[in-house]
């Protein structure tokens, strides 16, 4: 990363950063002022490794990671390296010995098609550029869901990608594990060609400076046991969180999008879950995906998904192009 955090930067950022006279908790920027917090920071990122971390769909560009993600990059930086100094003061007020801090954890939440994945890919290169923290990890909660041979058991596969439908459980021990400080903690891996998790395959995160954790229900409260308490929820070990937003319309012309994109091509592939998708003509793939929408993702987009978003951090807005078109930061 060619300019590093500077104290005249986070001064200049500040002042950008002003409340508006509307008594809220947030600030809200549209994509020009927001653009300006890193315009003299150059993207590290090149157009051909944009268009390898991009997901099938997203129309994200250089222009785009350049006033969208690099600002939203810097000023993550920002917050890791003051939970740093926070860290070591409140080790040397307890009269401890200062000990590596734990990894920062930032959620990722947002629907199905909204390029919250790219979002979090795109993060995870930008946040290693920086010379602070080089190294970030990748979670997603796909490896959590429950195998399909559980769903089936319990009725489930139609709730695929609802919160009863994850380990939650195995999820929360991941990421306490993870804030404990642990050496090496495992998380399993899922297939998106087989639809399921894959048997015995785990993936290793090594104490990252940073660890990303995307998903469609990070953000979701603990939920409440017969006795009216209420345990501990994933997003209470977050340090920052990010929601992926767009109109439930846009989103349901993305996901029809995408569904064709993948009868074009992956569903073509015999070892697909979805083959039998391939099989049907244009015409019946846009009613499938059409109907898969509005009877499974649309609801849970209703129901479980956009009611976190008041929970996030900073709310990243798309237009109906893709396009970030403001964003919202939650106020210290």
């Amino acid at each position: 990363m060619p300019v590093s955090v500077a104290g005249a930067s986070v001064g200049r950022m500040g002042a950008m950063l002003q409340p508006s006279r509307e008594v809220t908790p947030y600030t809200e920027l549209d994509r020009a002022a927001w653009a300006q917090l890193a315009e003299t920071t150059e993207s590290p990122l090149t157009a051909e490794e944009i268009e390898r971390l991009r997901g099938l769909g997203d129309e994200i560009d250089i222009d785009e990671v350049r006033e969208v993600y690099l600002p939203l990059s810097r000023i993550l930086s920002l917050y890791v390296r003051h939970a740093r100094a926070l860290h070591s003061d409140t080790e040397s007020f307890l009269g401890k010995p200062t000990v590596a801090r734990t990894p920062f954890v930032i959620g990722i939440g947002g629907s199905v098609a909204v390029g919250k994945s790219t979002t979090a890919r795109l993060l995870r290169e930008l946040l290693a550029r920086w010379p602070e923290h080089p190294r970030v990890a990748l979670v997603t909660t796909d490896g959590f869901l429950w195998p399909n041979a559980e769903l089936e058991r319990r009725g489930l596969m139609q709730r695929k990608g609802f919160p009863e439908s994850y380990d939650r459980k195995s999820l929360l021990r991941f990421v306490v594990e993870v804030k404990s400080g642990m050496d090496n903690v495992e998380a399993p891996v899922y297939s998106h060609l087989h639809y399921d998790r894959m048997p015995g395959v785990r993936t290793t995160v090594e104490q990252p400076d940073i660890l990303l954790l995307e998903g469609l229900n990070v953000l979701q409260p603990a939920p409440r046991h017969a006795d009216g308490k209420s345990g501990l929820a994933v997003s209470d070990f977050f340090d920052f969180s990010v929601y992926v937003d767009a109109a439930a319309d846009d989103i349901r012309s993305w996901y029809v999008h995408r569904f064709l994109k993948l009868w074009e091509t992956a569903f073509r592939n015999p070892e697909s879950y979805f083959v039998r998708y391939g099989e049907l003509s244009r015409q019946q793939a846009i009613a499938k995906a059409e109907s898969l929408w509005d009877g499974i993702n649309g609801p849970n987009l209703r129901e479980n998904i956009l009611p976190t978003r008041s929970r996030a951090t900073l709310v990243l807005r798309k237009g109906a192009d893709h396009a970030v078109r403001w964003v919202r930061l939650r106020k210290l």
